[in-house]
């Protein structure tokens, strides 16, 4: 058997004829299996959906309770058989809840692994490798100048600016799930211990979070604190809050970005970014590459990011590679929920 013969990329996403399923469909299907809760990934509309709990329960707060037809929970390590097929949901390390998903057929592996980062995270568990034959690898950060380094060092630039400008607000955007709750912990592990002002937006997906027993420490709503004690305060947003009106009420605000989008310097600029925060989500060049390596795959697809140059070190170290060119997936900034949610 060969791996088409199991996966097959089509313009509703990558399909599993023998299973009957799709996995991160862009469009609705009668069978989803679904990585994690950002949007470009999670969209509502399917028959059915197979994920795990923390991205049924995402699914749910941005969609409501009939986001799908029915809806499953698998646990990590867990497998079913669907159809002819054999599926397992492993550890992606991308956001709470985010998997890589196994698909077994006639002894043929095949690991798609959605979103993933082989980066300490204190929010969600740890990226698995996992041994297959055909890895299906992201690409966001797929070229050899995205190199992510020290986010604990992104998180003491931080502090260190809020020391300096005690007169100032920090605006730090950061994408409502996962990366806030990410800055958040992290904050916390560095010593900060005032409560983080956050802006509304961003309440829904943090109070699932500390309701998973993932420690953030004091959160209160920006909205809610008095203009007079806002200077020296750190304030999370959505990326779309920093050119926004809501931002105009903090003194002299610092704008801070944390995405590994800020290694661009031009990105920032266009942004009105002052403090870019190199801290990601995604695996950077040599974490893609590593991940790779760690499968003993022989054959790599390569979808949504710089596919032809992850195509291309594959190649060039004797694997069997492709881009998979599937429209519909990219940076979950593009479908976050935006300012008017703090009305």
């Amino acid at each position: 058997m060969r791996p088409e013969d199991i996966l097959v990329p089509t313009p509703s996403g990558v399909c599993c004829r023998p299973g009957g399923f799709h996995i991160d469909p862009t469009r609705p299907v009668e069978k989803a299996l679904i990585t994690h809760g950002h949007s470009d990934h999670a969209r509502a509309g399917h028959g059915a959906v197979l994920a795990t709990q923390e991205t049924l329960d995402v699914m749910r707060i941005r969609y409501g309770d009939n986001f799908a037809g029915s809806a499953q929970a698998i646990g990590y390590g867990e497998t079913l058989k669907l159809d002819g097929a054999r599926v397992s949901f492993h550890p992606a390390g991308h956001v709470l809840g985010s998997a890589q998903i196994r698909v077994e057929c006639n002894g043929l592996r095949v690991v798609a692994s959605g979103d993933y980062k082989d980066v300490p995270d204190p929010t969600c568990t740890p990226f698995e490798p996992l041994n297959c034959d055909v890895f299906i690898t992201e690409a966001t950060f797929g070229l050899p100048v995205f190199r992510h380094h020290d986010a604990a060092g992104e998180i003491a630039k931080l502090l260190q600016s809020v020391r300096l400008f005690p007169e100032r607000a920090h605006l730090v955007a950061a994408y409502t799930l996962g990366k806030a709750q990410r800055v958040m912990a992290m904050l916390r592990a560095a010593g900060y211990d005032k409560p983080i002002l956050i802006h509304g937006a961003i309440e829904s997906t943090t109070r699932y979070y500390q309701g998973r027993g993932i420690d953030l420490g004091q959160v209160e709503l920006a909205r809610d604190a008095n203009k007079a004690e806002l200077a020296g305060r750190i304030i999370i947003c959505p990326p779309s809050a920093l050119g926004d009106l809501w931002s105009r009420r903090f003194p002299d605000p610092v704008a801070a970005f944390a995405s590994g989008w800020m290694r661009v310097r031009a990105r920032a600029r266009q942004r009105g970014v002052t403090l870019p925060l190199v801290i990601s989500d995604h695996a950077d060049w040599d974490g893609l590459t590593a991940a790779i390596a760690a499968t003993g795959a022989s054959e790599v697809w390569v979808t949504h990011g710089q596919e032809d140059a992850l195509v291309h070190w594959c190649q060039t170290n004797g694997l069997n590679a492709r881009p998979l060119d599937i429209v519909g997936y990219g940076d979950e900034e593009d479908n976050e929920p935006g300012s008017e949610a703090e009305a």
